[in-house]
């Protein structure tokens, strides 16, 4: 039998830095994980030029690409341990619908990508959910 023990809840400032952490870390791993694709290049190019082991070489060889996984492991961690003190009713939406709007921003700033204005207005409205969410 499982006994579940009711602890106090943290503030809202502890609260925030926890999400804020999550879709920091998260966003900073995806952002560098994506420009080490785009540095390696066409993987099945590489696979038809130097067979499996050679993209898998490229990838592996690849600083960016550990640097993304490792910010990737870090969100992880992070999110274990805001659902260890918050409830997942606030910490899955917040941080997974923030990270959709940080993504964009990133991508626009340090990938270059085209940001449409559809994306831009899924932005605000997630982050209108989320405000609701959390009030």
């Amino acid at each position: 039998m499982m006994i579940l023990l009711s602890a106090a809840q943290p503030g809202p400032w502890t609260t925030t830095a926890m999400i804020a952490s999550i879709v920091l870390s998260s966003t900073a791993g995806e952002v560098l994980t994506a420009a080490a694709m785009k540095s390696i290049g066409d993987l099945d190019e590489i696979r038809a030029h130097s067979g499996m082991k050679g993209a898998i070489r490229a990838v592996v060889t690849c600083p960016l690409f550990f640097a993304g996984v490792s910010f990737l492991a870090l969100a992880f961690f992070a999110l274990l341990f805001a659902l260890n003190h918050l409830n997942l009713s606030l910490v899955a939406p917040a941080s997974a619908s923030l990270t959709l709007v940080t993504n964009a921003i990133a991508g626009k700033i340090f990938l270059k990508e085209n940001v449409d204005r559809r994306r831009w207005a899924s932005a605000v409205l997630v982050c209108i959910g989320v405000y609701l969410l959390a009030h």
